[in-house]
């Protein structure tokens, strides 16, 4: 039986920096836990993760994991889980890529992953380029806003070209 509570998860401070430790393994694609959806706002902070185009939710123990460009869950949006994107091992941190969840970041700041395909600078899928999104997986809500920004940015060359 999966356990979908965060009672295999804990959180380890060091000098005031918080990561999200795995108690128990996880394989590639196993639910590790439910998200938190109760506090649900328009508006997003450090603690929250965005759920939809203007919905953000605090997301409790889980506003311990830190940001990945080869992370190691996957926050899935849609049915409010979090999932192993690969196997991991018991005392693993956890990370997730920011901008899969994320259009625009409430404070952006500088990665140091040290991954192959790091975006260095984290400031929400909004900023990156198509080339680098397409490689994580993204929530629904942010394939839809590229959707939008792409269409407007066609809207306005037509615009620009009619001139």
């Amino acid at each position: 039986m999966v356990s979908t509570t965060m009672e295999t998860l804990s959180v380890r401070t060091e000098n005031k920096f918080r990561t999200l430790i795995t108690k128990q393994t996880y394989k590639k694609g196993e639910v590790i836990c439910v998200m938190p959806s109760e506090n649900i706002m328009d508006k997003p902070n450090r603690f929250t993760v965005q759920i939809a185009k203007d919905k953000h939710t605090h997301v409790g123990k889980l506003a311990a994991l830190n940001h990945s460009c080869d992370p190691n869950v996957i926050l899935d949006t849609e049915n409010m889980l979090m999932i192993a994107r690969r196997d991991i091992e018991k005392g693993e941190e956890l990370s997730f890529f920011y901008p899969s969840t994320e259009w625009e970041m409430q404070a952006p700041f500088i990665c140091l992953c040290g991954a192959t395909n790091c975006i260095h600078v984290v400031a929400g899928a909004r900023f990156l380029p198509l080339s680098t999104l397409e490689t994580q997986y993204l929530s629904k809500h942010i394939r839809e806003q590229m959707i939008d920004l792409l269409n407007n940015t066609k809207q306005h060359l037509k615009k620009i070209q009619s001139k």
